[in-house]
């Protein structure tokens, strides 16, 4: 199993739009590819605040084909999505894991 971790700071005049996004629509739209199973959106605490709050979402696989497929047919269309939304108001780091 593949968890494809995506961690987010966004700044705190849109962080809670940016929630209310990624809950009803943003997370939507990545698992209807039938490449996920699940996802889990987490604020992370004891992090620095200064610049914006951190989150952390992170969508399941089954492997890394499913991830792979994701990656290259999916993830630009998904990342221009949020681009368009919020700019430059969030950064984001991602990185895959493998479950053992």
């Amino acid at each position: 199993m593949i968890i494809y971790n995506v961690t987010i700071q966004v700044q705190h005049n849109s962080a809670e739009e940016w929630v209310k996004w990624m809950q009803e629509e943003h997370i939507a739209d990545v698992l209807s590819t039938g490449l996920f199973t699940e996802c889990r959106l987490c604020r992370m605490l004891e992090q620095d605040e200064t610049d914006g709050i951190t989150y952390s979402a992170q969508y399941v696989s089954p492997g890394i084909n499913e991830y792979n497929t994701y990656i290259s047919d999916h993830a630009p269309l998904m990342r221009e999505k949020g681009f368009k939304r919020f700019g430059n108001k969030f950064i984001a780091f991602r990185s895959i894991m493998e479950t053992l």
